[in-house]
């Protein structure tokens, strides 16, 4: 058995649905990542969102992140597994979850990976949104004018590109080799990918839930 099928075996074993959402700054990943959250009845999880809301509450960890924050610092890998292994224990989360910007390195992945085995679970997919780079810069261009922001120009959005690309390129092609990414093209209207995501999803099994 490959370790794809190793991981897609396990997945399978367990109750929830547990996937990762990635894609290129404007793709639309936070759009439809509230889309399959809706559609599959599991919490859509950034790790943003995971700050703000410590932060806002004065938790104990959302005080070590303004710290670290307030002093230009970045986020270590130690506490943004903390978070994500917090947040990933509430009740919510028991019955599956999508993650949205977690992982980001390999050490993140080898933590989930062991934080969901000592579980008895994995990740069953990992959604890949795919997009034509220059027709995504030209999208953004266009936001970007629409909303009055002349600083975002055409140079800083294909750095953001290339650092998506930097970033998660290992980690696809990690989670790839496992048998666990679903291509799906992201360009379109939301409801058009929104389709082809749950055509994607399908192909292993996973459907929206009744009450979707």
């Amino acid at each position: 058995m490959t370790d794809g099928d190793t991981a897609t075996a396990a997945a399978s074993n367990s109750a929830g649905t547990r996937l990762l959402i990635v894609g290129p700054p404007g793709a639309g990943k936070g759009t439809q990542a509230v889309q399959i959250a809706e559609s599959y009845g599991i919490p859509a999880i950034s790790t943003g969102d995971i700050f703000r809301a410590n932060v806002k509450n004065e938790t104990p960890l959302g005080l070590k992140v303004k710290a670290i924050m307030d002093a230009g610092d970045y986020v270590p890998d130690s506490l943004t597994n903390e978070l994500v292994s917090d947040r990933l224990a509430q009740p919510d989360a028991a019955g599956g979850f999508l993650l949205d910007g977690y992982p980001r390195t390999a050490d993140q992945v080898v933590f989930l990976d062991e934080l969901l085995a000592a579980r008895g679970e994995a990740l069953t997919a990992v959604v890949q949104l795919v997009a034509d780079r220059d027709e995504i810069v030209e999208r953004l261009r266009k936001r970007a004018v629409d909303q009055g922001r002349s600083d975002d120009t055409e140079e800083a959005i294909r750095h953001r590109q290339d650092v998506y690309l930097r970033e998660t390129g290992p980690l696809i092609d990690t989670y790839a080799e496992r048998g666990l990414v679903l291509p799906v093209d992201g360009l379109g209207s939301i409801d058009e990918v929104a389709a082809r995501i749950d055509e994607a999803l399908a192909s292993r099994g996973i459907r929206p839930t009744a009450s979707a």
